[in-house]
């Protein structure tokens, strides 16, 4: 009994009704190696299977990408260590790997000026977990906590806390810039009690724990947000001179190092 054919088209809608649409782009091609190298139907499945998979991965990391809002330019590859030196390179490096401060819902805090790269290396551990097949979102703490707010007088609160689950790890940017409202922050406290020892937070933040009386007016939600973020955490603090001001200066004196300068003949020449 001859195995059954089936013709190109309706191969192609078949395997489009499956959701196949690497298999269904690729089948032909290698049928027709398989055909000819003597290939066994398994080792053809096998081929095809493993292009599907591997086009979904693709695809899902692209995905996690860009629903993560991360700034695409910041990665662990771009961040400079070398002007961060109380930053250990390998504890990043492991941390970016994800395992086990994911799953215990740790936290990471990094602490530093305006313009020491801490939004930075942030965005770097997270572009590193999307890499691992975590999922990240990344927000400046403001913004997320308006959304919250929003949710809280639509009586949808609830449920925005628990759409925010399926991120592995949440970045909050700029924490200090959050307004000292009692609304706002309430609701920010409720995001940080929510995830506790479950899912992951890295905040970055320019003033340090002393100053945080200025985003949580009730001191004693101030101590609770506190002992919640602490308790498994690690904590860099990156007190360094602003990239901003190191990149203007360095860029003045450039321009001075360019500048004619005179020679004792009262020559013009072009300064070295």
């Amino acid at each position: 009994m001859s195995a059954p054919t089936y013709d190109i088209g309706r191969m192609g809608l078949m395997l489009n009704e499956l959701r196949l649409p690497t298999i269904g782009r690729l089948w032909s091609d290698f049928a027709q190696r398989s055909d000819k190298e003597g290939w066994q139907a398994s080792q053809l499945l096998g081929v095809l299977f493993e292009h599907e998979l591997a086009e979904r991965a693709k695809r899902r990391l692209e995905r996690h990408r860009v629903e993560s809002q991360l700034d695409p330019t910041k990665t662990l590859a771009t961040f400079d260590f070398s002007v961060v030196p109380m930053v250990s390179k390998a504890h990043v490096m492991a941390l970016a790997t994800g395992d086990a401060w994911l799953e215990k819902g740790a936290t990471i805090l990094l602490f530093g000026p305006p313009g020491g790269g801490k939004s930075h290396l942030g965005s770097a551990i997270g572009h590193a977990l999307i890499d691992a097949g975590y999922r990240v979102l990344c927000t400046r703490t403001s913004d997320l906590v308006q959304k919250l707010q929003a949710a809280r007088k639509s009586l949808q609160l609830p449920s925005a806390l628990a759409k925010l689950d399926r991120f592995d790890l949440i970045i909050l940017d700029d924490l200090s810039y959050v307004r000292k409202d009692q609304a706002e922050t309430s609701v920010l406290f409720e995001l940080i009690a929510e995830r506790y020892e479950r899912k992951s937070l890295l905040i970055t933040a320019n003033q340090p724990f002393s100053g945080w009386h200025n985003v949580f007016p009730d001191p004693g939600m101030t101590v609770a947000a506190i002992d919640r973020l602490v308790h498994h955490s690690t904590i860099f603090e990156l007190n360094v001179e602003s990239y901003r001001r190191r990149n203007a200066s360095d860029k003045q004196k450039e321009r001075r190092r360019q500048l004619p300068t005179d020679d004792h003949n009262g020559a013009t020449t072009i300064a070295n």
